[in-house]
C-alpha cells in the first residue's frame, strides 16, 4: 500500500534577488547576497514554518551583464555550514557542479555539512551549463564539455559520490578504549573506481552521517536530465506552465525510476514556484507590477541572454518577431531555452515580450493566500508535484508565504504542524539508503537479494500504464473541466495572456545559477 502522502516545501535564498533589478526594491537589502544576517534570518523564517529546506543556488562564470545577485554572493558550501550552525531542524541544500570539481573532495564536503548539521545536508547536482566556466578551471572554451557529455560526467561522478559515501558501514568505527580498537577493519572498504572521466581510489575520510548519505536534488528537465533524476536522484526541481504539464513530467520521471531498480516514491517532484501573495487579488498585481517596473529593456535583454550562451540580443529589433536562433541554447540551458523559444512562436511575441516576460515572469502563483493555497493543494493532489520551491518575487515575499499561506494549508491537514524528523530524509519522508557492504553481507548470511529484476518490472508496468493512463486521459478530461474554471484566477491576471512557464521563477533562478 502507498504511503500517505505529505506537502513537502522548500525556498530558495536568492540575495538581493532573482531579478535583474530587484535590488532596487524600497524593500530590498542592497547587500544581501553577502549578508549572513540577512541568510540567517531567512533560514529561521523558513525553519519557523516548519519548511524541509532553505536551498542555495550557485554558478562559475559571470560577466557584466550577469544578474546583481550573481556578482556578489556566498559559496554554497561556506554559507550551507554556517546556515547549519544557526538551525536545527530544517535541511540546508546547496548547488555544486559535477563539470569543474572533484568528487572525492565534493563528497567529503557534502558529508562534513552532513555531519555538522546532524543529517540535515543535501546537494543539488548540476552541470555548468555556460561555457565560459571552462576558463576558470584551466581549460579552453573549445574544452567545455557539451550537453550530453556533461550529463554522462554527473552520472559517473554521482556512481563515485554514492560509493564513497560507503566507505564505511554504520558501525564500522568501534572506539573502544580498553581494548585499543578505533574501527573495525573489515568494515573500511576502498571504492578503487576507473572510469571514463574519473579514477578515484578511495576509502573516503569520514563516516556516514545520521541520514545514511546527503539527499541527492537534480535540477534538470531534458532527457538527460530526467534520466539522471531518475536513476540517482532522490528530489528534481522543475518547472512547468500548467497542471497537465506538470502531471506528465512527473509521471513520466517516476516512470523511469524502475528501469534502475527503484520505486517511484524514491523520487520527490518539486515544480518552482514565484509566488507574490497580497490582501486582495489588486495588492498582489500592485506588487508585481511595482517590481516589473524596476526592469529596464536592456537588463531584461542581458537577462535574457544569459540562457541563450550570453547571446547578445540588442542586435535585433525589439518590436519584431522573436529572433530564429537555431540551436542556439542546445548546449547550455536547454529545457529553458526549448520553452523560451516554443513559447515566442506559439504566441508571435516580439523580441520586446519575450524579454521582459522571461525577466519578470508573470505565475499563476499571484494573489491573496486562499488563492496560492488552492493552487498548491489542486497541483499535490493532482500528483503533479510532491512539494513546491518557494521563489520570493518580492523582499517581504517569503515572511508572506510562512505567515499567510502556510497556516491555510496547516488547516488543511497537507502540511505538517511539526516537524515529523530531525534529518532532512526524515523530514521529505525518503528511505536512509543502506550500506552496499552492509546489504551484501546480509544477503550473503540469508541467501536473499535486497532488490529483484521481478520487482523492477512492476514498477515499470505500474506507472508506464499510469504515465499512458494519464496522457489519454487526465489531459483531455482535465483541460475540458477545469480550463474554463481556472483560466482567470490562475493564468491570467487583469486580462493578460498567460506568461512563460510557472516554474520559470525558481526553475530560472535555479537553472540560471548554475
Amino acid at each position: 500500500m502507498a504511503k500517505q502522502r505529505s506537502l513537502k516545501l522548500g525556498a530558495i535564498l536568492h540575495g538581493v534577488g532573482g531579478n535583474m533589478a530587484a535590488w532596487r526594491h524600497p524593500d530590498a537589502v542592497t547587500d544581501a547576497s553577502v549578508n549572513f544576517a540577512h541568510y540567517t534570518e531567512l533560514a529561521q523564517k523558513a525553519e519557523s514554518g516548519k519548511l524541509d529546506f532553505v536551498f542555495v543556488a550557485d554558478g562559475l562564470y559571470i560577466n557584466e551583464k550577469s544578474i546583481p545577485h550573481f556578482l556578489n554572493r556566498f559559496e554554497p558550501i561556506t554559507i550551507l555550514s554556517a546556515l547549519g550552525a544557526v538551525t536545527s531542524r530544517i535541511g540546508v541544500v546547496g548547488t555544486l557542479s559535477t563539470s569543474y570539481s572533484q568528487p572525492f573532495t565534493v563528497s567529503r564536503q557534502f558529508a562534513s555539512i552532513d555531519h555538522i548539521t546532524g543529517g540535515r545536508a543535501g546537494w543539488n547536482i548540476v552541470t555548468s551549463p555556460l561555457e565560459g566556466s571552462a576558463l576558470n578551471y584551466g581549460k579552453t572554451l573549445e574544452e567545455h564539455p557539451n550537453h550530453d557529455k556533461r550529463y554522462r560526467m554527473a552520472d559517473e561522478y554521482l556512481q563515485v559520490a554514492q560509493g564513497l559515501w560507503d566507505s564505511w558501514e554504520d558501525d564500522a568505527f568501534i572506539r573502544d578504549k580498553e581494548t585499543g580498537v578505533f574501527f573495525d577493519p573489515d568494515k573500511l572498504h576502498t571504492l578503487d573506481h576507473k572510469g571514463e572521466f574519473f579514477s578515484v581510489k578511495g576509502p573516503l575520510n569520514i563516516g556516514r552521517s545520521r541520514q545514511g548519505q546527503p539527499v541527492i536534488f537534480q535540477a534538470g528537465s531534458s532527457e538527460d536530465g530526467k534520466n539522471l533524476a531518475a536513476k540517482g536522484a532522490d528530489a528534481v526541481f522543475t518547472g512547468h506552465e500548467t497542471l497537465d504539464e506538470a502531471r506528465r513530467f512527473y509521471y513520466d520521471v517516476k516512470s523511469r525510476t524502475a528501469a534502475y531498480g527503484r520505486s517511484p516514491e524514491d523520487v520527490l517532484i518539486f515544480p518552482g514556484i514565484g509566488t507574490i501573495i497580497g490582501s486582495t487579488e489588486e495588492e498582489a498585481e500592485r506588487k508585481y507590477e511595482e517590481v516589473a517596473a524596476l526592469v529596464s529593456i536592456k537588463n531584461a535583454l542581458d537577462y535574457l541572454g544569459r540562457f541563450f550562451e550570453h547571446h547578445d540580443f540588442s542586435q535585433y529589433p525589439l518590436d519584431e518577431p522573436f529572433p530564429e536562433l537555431g540551436d542556439l541554447g542546445q548546449e547550455s540551458f536547454q529545457s529553458t531555452t526549448n520553452k523560451i523559444k516554443q513559447d515566442a512562436k506559439e504566441h508571435n511575441r516580439t523580441l520586446r515580450q519575450v524579454a521582459l516576460r522571461v525577466a519578470t515572469p508573470r505565475t499563476p502563483f499571484i494573489g491573496t493566500p486562499e488563492k496560492v493555497a488552492n493552487l498548491l493543494q489542486e497541483w499535490f493532489e493532482a500528483e503533479a508535484a510532491d512539494g513546491f520551491i518557494i521563489a520570493a518575487g518580492v523582499p517581504s515575499g517569503l515572511h508572506d508565504f510562512i505567515d499567510h499561506v502556510v497556516p491555510i494549508l496547516r488547516e488543511r491537514g497537507i502540511f505538517r504542524s511539526e516537524y515529523e524528523a530531525d534529518t532532512l530524509r526524515g523530514n521529505l519522508g525518503i528511505a536512509v539508503p543502506a550500506n552496499r557492504y552492509s546489504e551484501q553481507r546480509k544477503a550473503a548470511a540469508t541467501g536473499t537479494e535486497s532488490f529483484t529484476e521481478h520487482a523492477s518490472e512492476q514498477y515499470t508496468e505500474q506507472y508506464t500504464e499510469q504515465a499512458a493512463d494519464h496522457a489519454a486521459d487526465h489531459v483531455a478530461d482535465h483541460a475540458t473541466d477545469h480550463a474554463t474554471d481556472h483560466a482567470a484566477d490562475q493564468v491570467h491576471v487583469k486580462g493578460q495572456e498567460p506568461d512563460l512557464t510557472t516554474g520559470q521563477v525558481t526553475a530560472q533562478a535555479t537553472k540560471q545559477a548554475i
